[in-house]
């Protein structure tokens, strides 16, 4: 084990940081309102709209992201009504392109995790904001999504972490992001181990700081959690004396 060549991958590696976030940040900002758009679609009452999402869901669900990657990359600009557009000044990039690709599979993923969400609320509830008076898009506002983005929370703490680490296929489009930065030092160097255990190690970080995150909003969000976390369970109120349970109950 090279720990010099380790020390000295950790600040380059460490340069890919930014690049791999700005991916992960911006596929996920835009591909989450693409989700709830695709989400609604796909309860639409009008045929040919949800068949439209249905098919773009399944889709970029069912091939992989790097051929996704490579078709948007590679592909676009074999069509000369792209190469005349005001859309090749950005697809010509490899950076909007991966961007490009990491959104549209992300919404893929989300809409069926949003979809669930909304599918979880009580159609009681529906029908009681229905009766108060209530819009489709207050009802929708006021009502679904809240409850529905807490049933998705979960799911979606994993997609964040799958995207995060679906960065790494953007060095094959010659992005240097972490892995990119890592493969560049491996062709010098023709040691891999020793460099991407120091990718791996920032990826690990960048998961554990996401599962905290999520857990916490997860935690904040459910507020029958944080008033069971407060009562005192049996064992405790067993062996507790009299004036600590009542003060556990207060």
């Amino acid at each position: 084990m090279d720990f010099k060549l380790m020390a000295e991958a950790f600040p380059k590696i460490l340069d890919g940081l930014p690049v791999t976030m700005g991916l992960a940040a911006s596929s996920l900002f835009i591909g989450f309102f693409l989700a709830i758009v695709i989400a609604l679609l796909r309860g639409s009452r009008f045929r040919p709209l949800a068949t439209a999402a249905y098919a773009f869901v399944y889709v970029f669900r069912g091939t992989p992201l790097l051929v996704q990657i490579f078709l948007i990359y590679y592909g676009s600009g074999q069509f000369e009504i792209i190469r005349e557009s005001f859309l090749w000044p950005f697809l010509r990039e490899a950076w909007w392109c991966a961007i490009l690709a990491l959104t549209l599979n992300t919404g893929a993923y989300t809409s069926e995790i949003i979809r669930g969400g909304i599918e979880a609320v009580p159609f009681g509830q529906i029908e009681a904001a229905k009766a108060c008076g209530m819009n489709a898009v207050m009802r929708f506002r006021r009502v679904v999504f809240p409850q529905a983005i807490r049933q998705a929370l979960p799911a979606y703490g994993n997609e964040i972490i799958l995207m995060i680490k679906s960065t790494s296929l953007a060095s094959t489009i010659t992005l240097l992001e972490m892995t990119g930065i890592a493969r560049k030092m491996i062709s010098q160097t023709y040691k891999p181990l020793e460099i991407f255990l120091i990718a791996a190690v920032f990826y690990l970080a960048l998961v554990f700081i996401v599962t905290r995150a999520v857990a916490f909003i997860e935690y904040r969000l459910n507020p029958e959690r944080r008033d069971a976390a407060r009562v005192p369970v049996a064992k405790d109120l067993q062996t507790a004396p009299i004036g600590d349970i009542d003060a556990g109950f207060r």
